[in-house]
């Protein structure tokens, strides 16, 4: 249990630069939904982003799993560890400077191939913001490696407050000066150019904090060592592929949309309206992605130990406990979250119950890869990935066409599905876990019940709705309590108990 609660205390920490950091950027999504009017602009950051979030995961091309693998393995001599960092380093330093350069150089051909050739500078401001982000991944991953999540959330805050505060300026600040005394800005903003200045508050925050990391750059003495980043890529490569297959899965819908949509400027439209929708189920997304980033170091550091087998089924159970809590707060309380929305994007809102459980299924996959990982096989979960891939491309192309994006949605879900069960079943065989299924069972058909039993009574008064589904949500929060986290566990009424 010491194990689990140092991981519960690094998720929480995590989760200050994950959750927080995310909810501050979720909340530039009723700015862009308010701001650009049109959603076929919105469509334009939707499918640009797709592309980046593809792009982000081959200019990494997996080495930030490989540094923990290796650096792990060097833990007790500082000058081996200092080696496998600085040649991570390196090779991601070269790698993200050649496409930075291809991207400037090549940034009219890349944006006609793409459709947007009226605004090459896309290209060339994404290409390079995408290649700082790659290289910033690995002095992210050795502060997680340091264990300095503080230092790791602050600095991760700092960007997207730069962020933020950039699109506020551009968006909302600039116009109201424009309108009160333009000759202050008209010398720099363009009040026509709207969704362009998304990528330049992109470009401000992520040169903002990659200057920021550069003191946890050149760290000890540098060094360049050829034998381990072969032996860093002969691992690290195979979960390139996995990680193209698994971030396809995520964005191939918003990549092919418009391609495969009959109208392209309604498929923009479309997209625009399910981009913004599907920002509504992020908060599921920042849960998971916090209890990554602490769940990893936490995997590879209680390997081998007597009860790792046992903390990983503990961890599972307790992050489909919080996902499906998460779940329900967010269905049942949809009535108030249609608000963040501006009201042209707001017919896509019935989506977010598939998107949600799509974020969970998700999140399971993710704890069940430890096993490939820890072993060393980890060409299967490229395979997973690629089976993944390959349903969600074939449902959209057969789908989007005729049902929009609930298709798309719906392809997502049933492609982790298939996912989760392979990666479950074989996993068994190569190391197995006794994941407490009937528990968890437990828990999901209770979540269903309460979720049909809040959707199927119609309760036309908002404030009564509300109390009857808050009423719901704590149903599942009373058996959470009697069955697996009883109050008296919980650190501060455990101390308020003790010291009575």
């Amino acid at each position: 249990m010491a194990g689990l609660k140092q991981l519960a205390k690094e998720t929480a920490i995590y989760g200050l630069s994950s959750i927080v950091g995310k909810f501050l950027n979720w909340c530039l999504v009723p700015l862009y939904s308010y701001v650009l009017a049109d959603a076929s602009e919105y469509g334009i950051v939707t499918n640009l982003y797709a592309w980046t979030a593809l792009v982000i995961i081959i200019l990494t091309y997996g080495m930030e799993t490989g540094f923990f693998r290796f650096v792990n393995n060097d833990a007790e001599d500082e000058k081996r560890t200092n080696r496998v960092y600085s040649t991570t380093l390196t090779s991601l330093a070269v790698t993200s400077t050649i496409f930075a350069v291809l991207c400037l150089l090549f940034q009219g051909q890349v944006a006609d191939a793409m459709g947007y050739g009226a605004y090459p500078e896309f290209i060339a401001m994404l290409g390079v913001a995408v290649s700082m982000d790659a290289f910033d991944s690995i002095p992210f991953s050795y502060l997680r490696y340091k264990n300095k999540p503080l230092v790791f959330a602050s600095l991760k805050l700092f960007m997207i407050f730069v962020n933020i505060g950039c699109n506020l300026f551009f968006l909302v600040g600039c116009p109201m000066i424009m309108d009160w005394k333009p000759e202050l800005i008209d010398w720099f903003y363009n009040p026509t150019y709207g969704v362009g200045y998304i990528f330049v508050s992109n470009v401000i925050s992520t040169t903002a904090v990659t200057l920021a990391l550069l003191p946890f750059v050149f760290v000890g003495k540098w060094t360049f060592d050829w034998k381990v980043l072969k032996k860093m890529l002969k691992y690290s490569l195979p979960l390139l592929l996995l990680g193209i297959a698994g971030i396809m899965n995520q964005t191939v819908d918003k990549i092919i949309f418009p391609m495969v949509y009959p109208d392209a400027e309604e498929g923009m439209r479309q997209l625009g309206i399910y981009g913004a929708s599907f920002k509504i189920a992020m908060i599921m997304m920042m849960f998971t992605y916090a209890f990554r980033f602490a769940y990893e170091p936490f995997v590879f550091a209680k390997h081998g130990s007597r009860d790792s087998k046992e903390s990983y089924a503990d961890a599972m159970k307790y992050y489909i406990i919080a996902a499906l809590l998460i779940f329900l707060g967010m269905v049942f309380y949809m009535d108030v979250f249609q608000y963040v929305l501006g009201p042209q994007y707001r017919e896509g809102l019935q989506i977010i119950p598939i998107v949600l459980i799509t974020y969970l299924v998700q999140g399971v996959v993710y704890n069940l890869s430890l096993w490939y990982k820890l072993i060393d096989k980890t060409m299967y979960g490229a395979w997973f990935s690629i089976v993944g891939f390959v349903i969600t491309l074939i449902i959209n192309v057969v789908f989007v066409p005729k049902y929009s994006y609930w298709a798309s949605a719906s392809a997502s879900l049933v492609s982790y599905v298939v996912m989760m069960l392979l990666s479950y079943f074989i996993g068994q065989k190569y190391y197995a876990i006794a994941y407490p299924l009937k528990s968890i069972g437990v828990y999901v058909i209770l979540t269903a019940m309460l979720w049909m039993a809040g959707v199927v009574v119609d309760i036309p008064n908002f404030w009564l709705r509300m109390c009857y589904r808050t009423v719901l949500l704590v149903v599942f929060l009373v058996y959470l309590v009697r069955k697996d986290l009883p109050l008296s566990e919980i650190p501060l009424l455990k101390k308020c108990v003790k010291n009575r």
